[in-house]
């Protein structure tokens, strides 16, 4: 890195000289025969130098530091071998989290230019940062650069975290501030997770050692469902082993969910980019990693109330349909049909008794009428043979009527005990009973109507019984099968 600087510094010196030289010589070959001014040419200088370099970083030492009253500093930063003024304007030196002190080695961000009033080369700073911090910065751009080329950084490797998960494991420190803050919100959010601690150094030369191995350790086991990996915040130096290439490997593999949680609320480390999910703060971990039971709560009591406000409702559907059914079915009873008749057998026989009726009065006044002609015509013998033989007529009539009530009463009482036979009522009182769908109300007469699973009503002589279908025998089939 430092010696591509030098080559890079070394190529911008010659692309420098190749300008001013440029410059040179397309004056002395103007035509015009212009002369430059000190400030036009200083001028023209400038702009070639601000056009022919881009943003340069420069490590170096500060030197010559000053710090006038304007907020400015000026400063030189050299090496062993050159030096170049330098400018911080106060802009940006309020921003810096340095403080810029001589002696201290320094990695520089800025401009080339030239200060016109003197004539002087010099780069415009707009950011100092120390040195070393400037190398681990480079180191963690490069890694990152890599890992993502790599694909660890891909959104489609990201698994997802469990909605509810009832063991979590932390792999931090166990003095730290954060295993306890991970601690008081799991406990505030959902206390019904179990917590195991992997406790690991977050900080110093065996902390990647030690966390890799709690990482391995916990997918060997196997028992958490969701890992918070993380620490409190720190300078970029103290979060080296969670900018560690192994450690983010051994993230990237875990076949657990792991949320990085480095406590950074601006900055990125590179466990950051590998995990499944980023946490800035272990606090913000231990909240994404699980529901707030208080709002579950809340959702379930809403449930509740929706799903008792449903069954209610059912109820008063199923309870309308039922009372439907009771109607219809009292419409449908056997005793409105039986009922009819027996009013219809009732007007049968009374008007067959008016048929007897009419016919003896008819037969009844017929005879007196013989009677009046007999009498009129008294002939003696013939008299008393029509006299025995209008006796005779009666008496066939008298027999033939009798007769006739005989058959017809006979007739009637067949009739009526046959109409009680068949009573489903009579039926019912000797322990019969009425099988219909609950559904349709149809009388089930046949297992053919039947099916399992189906709900059916049993009318016997006292009430009615509700029952549900579990098996049909077909005695028709057992018996052909005997």
């Amino acid at each position: 890195m430092h010696e591509a600087g030098k080559r890079k510094g070394q190529q911008e010196s010659e692309f420098f000289q190749y300008s001013v030289y440029h410059l040179h010589m397309t004056s002395n070959s103007n035509t015009t025969g212009h002369i430059y001014t000190p400030s036009e040419l200083n001028r023209e200088v400038r702009l070639h130098i601000e056009m022919g370099f881009p943003r340069i970083l420069l490590e170096a030492e500060i030197s010559n530091l000053s710090k006038p009253a304007s907020g400015h500093l000026y400063f030189t930063l050299k090496d062993d071998k050159a030096q170049i003024r330098c400018a911080l304007f106060r802009s940006s030196a309020n921003r810096m989290s340095i403080r810029p002190e001589n002696g201290m080695k320094v990695l520089a961000r800025g401009r080339i230019s030239l200060y016109e009033p003197r004539g002087d080369f010099q780069l415009i700073v707009d950011s100092l940062q120390d040195a070393g911090e400037g190398l681990l910065r480079r180191q963690f751009e490069e890694l990152k650069k890599k890992l993502e080329g790599e694909g660890l950084f891909d959104p489609s490797h990201k698994q997802p975290l469990p909605p509810y998960p009832l063991r979590i494991g932390v792999v931090t420190s166990p003095s730290g501030a954060a295993v306890r803050d991970i601690l008081h919100v799991l406990a505030r959010r959902w206390p019904v997770a179990k917590v195991r601690l992997y406790p690991v150094s977050v900080q110093g030369p065996e902390a990647p050692r030690e966390i890799l191995a709690s990482l391995r350790a916990a997918n060997e086991q196997n028992w958490a469902e969701i890992l918070i990996v993380g620490r409190g915040g720190g300078s970029l130096e103290d979060l080296l082993a969670f900018n560690d290439e192994a450690v983010a490997r051994a993230v990237f593999a875990s076949g657990i969910p792991v949320i990085s949680a480095v406590g950074h609320e601006t900055d990125f480390s590179i466990c950051d980019f590998v995990a499944d999910l980023r946490a800035p703060t272990p606090s913000a971990a231990a909240e994404l990693a699980t529901p707030d039971q208080a709002m579950l709560k809340e959702s379930f009591s809403r449930s509740e109330r929706q799903l008792l406000r449903r069954i209610r409702d059912r109820l008063q559907r199923d309870t309308q349909g039922l009372d439907h059914l009771s109607h219809r079915l009292q419409q449908r009873h056997p005793a409105i049909p039986l009922g009819e008749q027996t009013r219809h057998l009732d007007t049968l026989q009374k008007a067959l008794t008016r048929s007897f009726q009419r016919q003896l009065k008819e037969h009844e006044s017929r005879l007196a009428n013989l009677g009046r002609s007999l009498y009129n015509r008294h002939p003696g013998r013939p008299l008393r043979d029509l006299i025995i033989k209008v006796n005779n007529i009666s008496q066939t009539i008298d027999k033939y009527i009798n007769y006739i009530l005989y058959r017809r009463q006979q007739k009637l009482r067949d009739l009526v005990r046959t109409l009680h036979a068949v009573s489903p009522l009579k039926t019912i009182g000797r322990g019969y009973a009425v099988v219909t769908s609950t559904q349709t109300g149809e009388v089930i007469s046949s297992v053919r109507q039947a099916q399992p699973g189906k709900s059916i009503t049993t009318q016997i002589s006292d009430g009615r019984l509700l029952s549900t279908v579990d098996k049909v025998t077909d005695q028709t089939l057992d018996s052909d099968e005997h």
